[in-house]
């Protein structure tokens, strides 16, 4: 699909974000797709590294649903419903860039298994660079290249110590960004729903590192209200109404950082305080 045919004449119109939405179950999506809101037309759009990279989709839930590469990342049947959607279309009404987007997120998946040399990894930047020689070819400009990161809880559950998870993540962080992703957005994990300390350890160490490292950004600290909320469906997954909101929170944040150059300010509810970066 050409952008051009379904957007109006503007000016730039060919210019566009390209956005990885990477991690595990969470960033995959266990919510339900009818209940995620709809993307207009014209501003989000979905790049199918794996099941057919020779066009653009209209972004839509259950966002990934296809991306199934049996030496890579694979969950067929598992993604029923994501944040992604709500993200596009809060960060398209900051920026008002169209959105290209691809899936690389991968259900119950350690940082271990993310790292330099992995399968997971080496899929997601074949994936990366399928979508950025794509879009260059067929006369796109590419703005802004990133990836949003949500992931931790299995690690969390492995009872994995902050700074075996701060070494790991950030060279999983370094390999991206020496392909070209400029930026990592954390959206930043919840607390297990029947064990409410279960994952602080992980939890602390994604916002340390985001307040230290140059290239993390930390975007959204609300799954950890979810639980009190009735927004959690078991155990570690978020009903529809969860994966929204968190959504429309990384996505604004996500958008006035790149729109400001300056980290948003948010309320950190594990640690009753509110969170801002020391870089």
């Amino acid at each position: 699909m050409d952008l051009n045919s379904t957007t109006s004449n503007l000016e730039g119109q060919n210019e566009v974000d390209l956005i990885m939405f990477m991690g595990q179950s969470n960033m995959a999506g266990r919510g339900t797709a009818a209940q995620a809101p709809a993307v207009a037309p014209g501003t989000a759009y979905e790049f199918r590294a794996i099941s057919d990279p020779k066009q653009l989709y209209p972004l839509s839930e259950p966002f990934g649903e296809n991306e199934n590469n049996p030496s890579g990342i694979t969950e067929p049947g598992a993604k029923t419903g994501s944040m992604v959607s709500a993200f596009v279309n809060a960060y398209f009404g900051v920026v008002g860039r169209k959105v290209v987007a691809v899936s690389a997120s991968k259900g119950g998946s350690s940082i271990n298994l993310w790292q330099p040399g992995s399968a997971y990894l080496n899929d997601s930047i074949a994936r990366y660079n399928a979508a950025k020689n794509w879009l260059t070819s067929n006369g796109y400009t590419i703005k802004n290249k990133f990836m949003v990161w949500c992931q931790g809880e299995t690690d969390g559950d492995n009872a994995m110590d902050g700074a075996t998870y701060t070494i790991n993540i950030t060279a999983m962080i370094e390999a991206m960004i020496a392909v070209g992703i400029e930026n990592c957005y954390i959206v930043r994990i919840g607390n297990h729903r029947d064990n409410a300390t279960l994952y602080h350890s992980i939890i602390t160490a994604q916002t340390d590192l985001c307040r230290t490292y140059s290239n993390t950004i930390l975007v959204s600290t609300k799954f950890a209200a979810m639980a009190e909320a009735g927004l959690m469906k078991d155990q570690f997954h978020y009903t529809q109404d969860g994966y929204n909101a968190i959504g429309a929170d990384a996505g604004i944040n996500t958008a006035f950082h790149i729109m400001t150059k300056k980290e948003p300010y948010m309320y950190d509810l594990v640690n009753a305080t509110m969170y801002f970066s020391q870089k």
